[in-house]
């Protein structure tokens, strides 16, 4: 009976595979080539997410999740993050899962899963949103990249045609608009896959918002560009080369992205491309300087640690690398 409740939960919960399609999101198909990575990118996300709803145990979904091809398997830890967080989300099951998934296997894939945690509040109401002090002080503004992604994939012409910011955004409390700021990172790491994984039209489309917001979108753009790749060495230094001034949020986003694929044990060869174009650095290098600079003490100020520890990033990776001569 078990079993066949999870089964059940599984196909009700999970959105249909469909839904990634580029030509169901009207998304720009650049090449074949890029159109099967990113459909094969959602793919997995959704594979990720009914393992969690389905799976028996987070033991269970870490079996599952462990089978999944290196080069996706951190977007099946995303969508997991999204299946545990809409679980934690809904009246009934209890709390709590997010958590032990984190304290469990997800600890080395925490920045993807908090990620996740964002796509599910996008589909919640309000107030089954998780507490903000459920999560780390100094990653839960990453929840915000997941929801901001989640809003510009599925909600196109809102979020980017019609440049749409959620007004007076309250997670996590007494955020003092950045919180919009975060959301834009996801909105930046979305129009990767909008954009078809052109550069052209990424830079063009970026150009269209006004510009105090130019720098978060790049800095998702440059976690998009590293973490799913899809383009030559070429197609990144020429991303770099438009990037312009935003070359150091760029940086920094790839560098994360470094990180997240490094720390999880998910390094690929297109990473090392990535980061060599973007930051000048090699991937693993670029992982470094994340938690060099990282806080030893999560501290708000004006501007939260988080928006400090990425300014330092983007200044160490600039130097480091070369990239901002």
């Amino acid at each position: 009976m078990g079993n066949g409740w999870r089964t059940v939960r599984r196909r009700i919960l999970t959105p249909d595979v469909s839904e990634t399609s580029l030509d169901k999101r009207g998304f720009h198909k650049k090449s074949p080539a890029a159109q099967e990575l990113l459909e094969t990118v959602g793919e997995k996300f959704l594979l990720g997410y009914a393992h969690a709803v389905e799976a028996r145990s987070i033991e269970q979904a870490e079996e599952w999740l462990e089978r999944i091809p290196v080069k996706y398997r951190g977007f099946a830890y995303e969508g997991a993050g999204m299946g545990y967080g809409m679980l934690d989300g809904l009246p009934g099951g209890g709390r709590g899962r997010i958590a032990d998934f984190l304290d469990g296997p997800g600890e080395k894939h925490d920045y993807i899963i908090y990620v996740g945690v964002g796509w599910a509040m996008a589909r919640l109401p309000r107030f089954r949103w998780p507490s903000a002090e459920d999560f780390d002080p100094l990653l839960r503004w990453l929840v915000l990249d997941g929801y901001g992604f989640h809003q510009a994939y599925f909600k196109t012409a809102k979020y980017i045609d019609g440049q749409f910011q959620d007004p007076g955004f309250s997670w996590p409390p007494g955020n003092n608009g950045y919180a919009l700021r975060a959301i834009d990172q996801g909105i930046g790491r979305a129009l990767w896959f909008v954009c078809g994984t052109d550069v052209d039209l990424v830079t063009e489309t970026i150009a269209r918002f006004p510009k105090r917001r130019h720098g978060d979108l790049y800095a998702g753009v440059g976690l998009a560009s590293t973490y799913a790749c899809g383009v030559t060495s070429d197609e990144l230094l020429k991303l770099a080369e438009f990037a312009g001034e935003y070359r150091g949020n760029l940086a920094q986003g790839s560098a994360f992205a470094a990180e997240a694929r490094v720390r999880a044990g998910l390094l690929i060869p297109e990473t090392e491309v990535a980061t060599q174009a973007i930051c000048g650095l090699p991937a693993e290098r670029a992982a470094a300087i994340t938690q060099e600079v990282r806080p030893a003490v999560v501290v708000d100020g004006e501007l939260p640690a988080f928006e400090t520890w990425r300014q330092r990033i983007a200044t160490e990776v600039l130097t480091s690398g070369g990239a901002g001569k």
